[in-house]
């Protein structure tokens, strides 16, 4: 009865050192690879000089954190759009931007660029809305918006 026992309990011990090997086996596994990549926000206002914009990206696939902001390409744009910090937290971003300036953007043009961090192996698919664009007087016109993904950043 007392090998029965004395066995019984080497077993049990050794399970559980197994057990707390496979424990930290894979807390020691390491998380996704972050990447970076720039995602570029356009509006097209056709024939009409767009003087300001609303709009909401929002990643619907992936694991996606927003981890920047920039302005446009055009002078009237060029400064960052302002943007909702809390909306940021929450992986998507809300801008907004107004230029009082003369010469204003017609057609398609870049008005932002965002820097966002994807982990894991499946590739972001974004939704973005227009809220509104108006000319310099606060005419709202009808216009499109649109989004090209970069590279991936180093």
């Amino acid at each position: 009865m007392r090998r029965f026992l004395l066995g019984l309990t080497i077993c049990v011990l050794l399970a559980g050192g197994l057990a707390a090997q496979e424990t930290d086996r894979r807390e020691a596994e390491p998380a996704p690879a972050a990447r970076f990549r720039a995602v570029d926000v356009f509006v097209d206002s056709g024939a009409s000089a767009l003087a300001a914009y609303q709009l909401e990206l929002a990643a619907e696939v992936g694991a996606v954190k927003i981890v920047g902001v920039e302005g446009g390409e055009h002078s009237a744009f060029r400064e960052p759009p302002y943007y909702d910090p809390a909306a940021i937290s929450r992986d998507h971003v809300i801008l907004a931007a107004f230029s009082t300036q003369k010469d204003l953007p017609k057609g398609r043009t870049r008005v932002a660029r965002i820097h966002v961090q994807i982990t894991g192996d499946v590739e972001p698919e974004y939704a973005l809305k227009l809220t509104t664009a108006a000319l310099p007087d606060g005419t709202r016109i009808s216009a499109k918006v649109s989004l090209a993904e970069q590279g991936e950043a180093k």
